[in-house]
């Protein structure tokens, strides 16, 4: 299937085109066409399915077919996503789809100065993505009317629910109209998502891509048994070895990141931490330089890490594994995207070998060990 048989718009086509898209993916092809059409949907879908792009295009299409109210524009679509990576990056696929539409769009998080988001909201915007957070801020300060909603989007609600947003969600629901298009997106279903989604969704169709049990045919898993005290040794050996061109590493804490990032200074290898307690500033330019390739390494906590979209991503490494097994599937799937071969490797300790357990149960094998490193 191509894009051209979604009945898109032109100005979208020729946006998609430009970006060298023309196959929909799985969630794309089977949510673009129940947006388009006003049913709420209920998306069980993983960051790196395509899940921007499936709510991203029919939403610029339905506002676009949809007239305009007079005035100043107002917001119609508001777009609530948990973490300021996913939301930037989020407003830049918006930017990119509808570069031919007469919208205006903007994001707002928490964590910088509010001056600037002020002056794009009193411009007038018809999308916003938005951080619970500052949403609530602005518009307890009167900068935000959210009484034009027509389509709300919650995007990434388990990790909403991880973060300790559910009460700030459950506040922004009573500010939108009870009339309007609910886009539900989430990558796991625990039962506290699903009673969240049966109060905010009217009939909503449901669509499932890639249980969270599946890993990537195309990924190389491997596991390597080693002391806690000797992973960054580890690391250092396993650097030099497979000489990747971009690798990410998953820690479990913020604090754990900053010590990797020392540890590889040390031995001249380029990296850098994305976590909570860094400044916007600080983890896009660390974002930006991992994609141009003037960081070899990035290190970041899985919070994060959530909705960083990074092409030809060669190495995954769990520094740390996680201990829930949900988790390792997320991680891992960064690598050995669209069809292109990855790997990811895991060091694991003797208080991590129950974790490997219960992920090797959820994805229904046992991990590859490698035994020939000198840390065995």
């Amino acid at each position: 299937m191509t894009f051209n048989e979604l009945d898109l718009l032109e100005p979208i086509l020729n946006a998609l085109n430009t970006k060298g898209y023309s196959s929909p993916t799985p969630i794309q092809e089977q949510a673009i066409p129940i947006i388009l059409s006003g049913s709420d949907i209920m998306g069980c879908a993983q960051t790196g399915t395509g899940k921007t792009a499936a709510f991203a295009i029919p939403i610029l299409q339905n506002l676009t077919k949809n007239k305009r109210p007079e005035g100043r524009r107002k917001i119609r679509t508001l777009i609530l996503t948990p973490t300021r990576e996913l939301a930037i990056q989020i407003e830049e696929n918006i930017k990119d789809y509808g570069s031919n539409l007469d919208l205006k769009h903007a994001v707002i998080f928490g964590g910088v100065s509010q001056l600037n988001q002020i002056n794009r909201l009193k411009s007038g915007v018809d999308i916003l993505v938005a951080t619970p957070g500052r949403l609530l801020d602005l518009q307890q300060q009167g900068f935000i009317d959210l009484r034009h909603l027509e389509i709300f989007v919650l995007d990434e609600a388990d990790r909403m629910l991880d973060m300790g947003f559910v009460h700030d969600v459950k506040k922004i629901i009573k500010l939108i109209p009870s009339k309007r298009q609910t886009l539900f997106f989430s990558a796991t279903m625990p039962k506290e998502i699903k009673t969240l989604a049966n109060t905010i969704l009217t009939n909503p169709k449901q669509v499932v891509v890639t249980p969270v049990s599946s890993t990537a045919e195309t990924i190389d898993q491997e596991l390597y048994h080693v002391e806690t005290t000797q992973k960054k040794d580890l690391l250092a050996h396993v650097l030099m070895e497979k000489e990747p061109t971009s690798v990410l590493v998953f820690t479990r804490t913020k604090h754990g990141a900053d010590r990797v990032v020392r540890n590889l200074g040390k031995i001249k290898v380029k990296a850098a931490a994305i976590h909570g307690n860094k400044s916007q500033n600080a983890r896009q330019n660390a974002l930006n330089g991992f994609k141009n390739k003037e960081i070899q390494v990035l290190v970041a906590t899985d919070i994060a890490a959530r909705g960083i979209d990074i092409d030809e991503l060669a190495l995954v490494i769990n520094y740390d594994v996680p201990n829930i097994p949900e988790t390792y599937v997320h991680r891992i799937g960064r690598t050995g995207r669209a069809g292109a071969s990855g790997k990811a490797i895991s060091f694991c300790d003797k208080e991590e070998q129950a974790y490997i357990r219960d992920i090797q149960k959820l994805i229904g094998l046992q991990i590859p060990v490698v035994r020939s490193h000198p840390f065995n």
